[in-house]
């Protein structure tokens, strides 16, 4: 079993934008610390949900901040931008951190972003979103690229700097439909899960990229899928589901509610305390060894051994830190006294 953290740098307070950003870096630097092998950064814009709008830039500096931690980003927004820009910054980071770089893709979701960007709702678009994996696939694993599509147009021109990793950097994609799940197995890649989906869906994801990779000749054996959820140690499970049900429904209700979408479509938002409630009724949250339980029936359940915790719930700087060491000092080594499993690098 590999654990990462998953930071969303979120803001659960109203106040200096920049000291909820140096949180997220420290977080990630302590995680090394703590033992974990992974630290994920994830991506927004325009909504104080989370305040990273870079997760690549967010995943260089930490990098430069860490020796051994792999480092990835969950996600990097496909839609938004190039996938030739995506793949040369994928490329770059490979190459300077001795291959401790994953890129994690997704489509995000039909918001202005599209608009301010210039890419438009059709990159958001089934086939837009499939021509843009393409496009970035051939970029980290060809010598020379050049496109032809309905999107992308290009002379062919020299892959600089070409990849470290062979045949190419990791990369993993975020899937929420099994149209997506069946790209990323054409494509050989992994799926990231997200917290809102639990071990029956996950499940169910798992056998939809199986039966399509089958379907195009792939093995889907040994494919490392990943998955996200909340994670908060506390001296008891109820004082664990207090804390979130103090912290997680307002945070929610200004992060979420704040997207905007690009063509006006009303899109209906959860309950920001039923949500609380989902969340903690399915993610490891509680002592030690409930946190350990929980990870392991996922586990169990789905097939699914990389797992990416969610460390902020408890609002602040300090709790976040506290969270992480806590996880660190009495999570990992349950998980790695098990045959098999292993929590950490």
């Amino acid at each position: 079993m590999k654990l990462g953290i998953f930071l969303l740098a979120a803001q659960f307070e109203a106040g200096d934008q920049g000291s909820v950003l140096t949180a997220a870096m420290d977080a990630g630097c302590a995680a090394e610390e703590a033992g974990f092998g992974e630290a994920w950064v994830a991506e927004h814009h325009f909504v104080p949900y989370g305040l990273c709008p870079s997760a690549v830039t967010f995943a260089a500096m930490l990098l430069g901040r860490t020796k051994v931690l792999r480092v990835g980003t969950a996600i990097s927004v496909l839609p938004n931008t190039h996938p030739v820009l995506l793949g040369e910054q994928t490329a770059l980071l490979d190459q300077l951190s001795g291959g401790r770089f994953t890129l994690g893709v997704g489509r995000g979701g039909p918001w202005v972003d599209l608009e301010v960007f210039g890419t438009g709702l059709d990159r958001f678009g089934e086939a837009g979103w499939a021509e843009s994996v393409a496009v970035l696939m051939r970029w980290l694993t060809r010598h020379r690229v050049g496109a032809d599509g309905p999107r992308f147009r290009f002379r062919e021109v020299p892959v600089v700097p070409r990849p470290l990793t062979r045949p190419h950097p990791p990369v993993i994609v975020a899937c929420t439909s099994t149209a997506t799940a069946a790209l990323a197995a054409r494509h050989g890649l992994p799926m990231l899960l997200g917290m809102h989906a639990d071990d029956s869906e996950k499940a169910d994801m798992v056998r939809a990229y199986d039966t399509a990779a089958r379907a195009c000749g792939r093995d889907p054996r040994g494919v490392e899928h990943a998955a996200a959820s909340v994670a908060l140690v506390a001296d008891s499970r109820t004082e664990a589901v207090r804390e979130l049900r103090a912290t997680l429904p307002g945070w929610l209700a200004r992060g979420l509610g704040a997207h905007q979408t690009v063509d006006g479509r009303t899109r209906p938002m959860r309950d920001p305390v039923a949500y609380t409630d989902h969340l903690c009724a399915i993610h490891p949250i509680g002592t030690p060894a409930d946190c350990t339980a929980i990870l392991r029936r996922t586990t169990e359940a789905t097939g699914i051994r990389r797992h990416l915790l969610f460390v902020e719930g408890g609002g602040t700087r300090d709790r976040t830190l506290d969270n992480i060491r806590r996880l660190g000092k009495e999570v990992l080594p349950r998980l790695s006294d098990d045959p098999g499993l292993s929590g950490g690098r």
